[in-house]
């Protein structure tokens, strides 16, 4: 289910237009300069209270959602798990540093953590309860939900919220979620002026496993399917999402159920080029060149390096990318 998120070809950057520079954020700076000293306890998605002697600052991220959020509060993380992948995947939302490679974001490496001697390590509740236990010998951990069917864009706030406390760069939190909903405003009114409002969108990735071709409809409950629901675009999925990422599967065949006007729209990877069917083993495949949306030109590939999984910066991006590619 999540094989972009735990390995390179099957779990989810190329640098294109999607770049950010600079240091860390002003803001951030003096959020922190207030709390320096202050005594911060949190309570983390496992219900654990997290106790730390100020704003965090060496701080080692274990899943790339929770890496984006740091960097993008001004955090530059000093460990960071597969950072090949990240840089592979997540350029919307470059590291600024180079942070310690940890090891793979399903099984990071105690003891190359315990070494960086964080502050603080941000852990996703996606890993085995028996490597958080370990952690938490370590340095403090806070654990994060990092995905919720129920409520994509809320826990995305959520995550950012909590970890922008243990960071003390909770200006800059309520900064980012400020400049989310004004582009989402701003997207929602570019479709709907462009007359898109309601159209039929599907958004998926799809990948080459063992010489077949796998396609994960991303439904209602994922952070790509409600931001676009969000732009008043209508999600044509019908297949059922996990109760997490709200992510479906489905082969070419299922694609027959899409209706012939949808907008069907996706992300690859060059870097992985079993990502990447849709240019290249299903460029010549029947069922998939028959379908009417293909033969419309309504197949749109999204620029590399836009993290589904990730946050606000990479959910702007996301819009700025839905909305050039349905009115050009």
């Amino acid at each position: 289910m999540r094989r972009l998120l735990l390995t390179a070809a099957a779990a989810t950057a190329a640098a294109l237009t999607l770049s950010a520079c600079g240091t860390t954020e002003p803001a951030a700076d003096e959020d922190k300069a207030k709390t320096a000293g202050e005594t911060i306890t949190l309570t983390d998605a496992s219900g654990t209270k997290v106790e730390l002697d100020g704003p965090a600052e060496k701080v080692v991220g274990t899943e790339w959602h929770e890496v984006e959020l740091l960097v993008s509060l001004g955090v530059d993380p000093v460990g960071v798990a597969d950072v090949k992948g990240y840089k592979t995947w997540d350029s919307a939302v470059p590291l600024k540093n180079e942070p310690k490679d940890i090891g793979t974001r399903g099984e990071p490496s105690m003891d190359t953590i315990a070494a960086l001697k964080p502050d603080l390590i941000v852990a996703s509740t996606d890993l085995p309860p028996a490597a958080v236990k370990q952690m938490r010998k370590v340095a403090p951990v806070l654990e994060v939900r990092s995905a919720d069917a129920a409520d994509p864009i809320g826990q995305m706030n959520e995550n950012l919220d909590l970890i922008a406390e243990a960071t003390g760069t909770t200006e800059r939190a309520a900064k980012l979620k400020a400049e989310f909903d004004a582009k989402v405003a701003e997207g929602r009114k570019a479709l709907a002026d462009a007359g898109l409002g309601g159209a039929e969108y599907a958004f998926a990735d799809g990948y080459v496993v063992s010489n077949q071709v796998s396609i994960r409809p991303f439904t209602s409950g994922s952070l790509v399917g409600a931001v676009s629901e969000e732009l008043g675009l209508k999600n044509a999925w019908t297949v059922e999402g996990d109760e997490a990422y709200g992510l479906g599967s489905t082969d070419v065949e299922g694609l027959t159920k899409l209706s012939d006007d949808v907008h069907f729209a996706y992300i690859g990877n060059d870097g992985d080029k079993n990502s990447t069917p849709f240019t290249g083993k299903l460029a010549d495949d029947k069922v998939w060149t028959s379908l009417p949306f293909v033969k419309k030109g309504n197949v749109h590939r999204l620029p590399d390096g836009i993290w589904m999984f990730g946050g606000p910066e990479s959910m702007t991006r996301y819009i700025d990318s839905v909305v050039a590619a349905l009115t050009k």
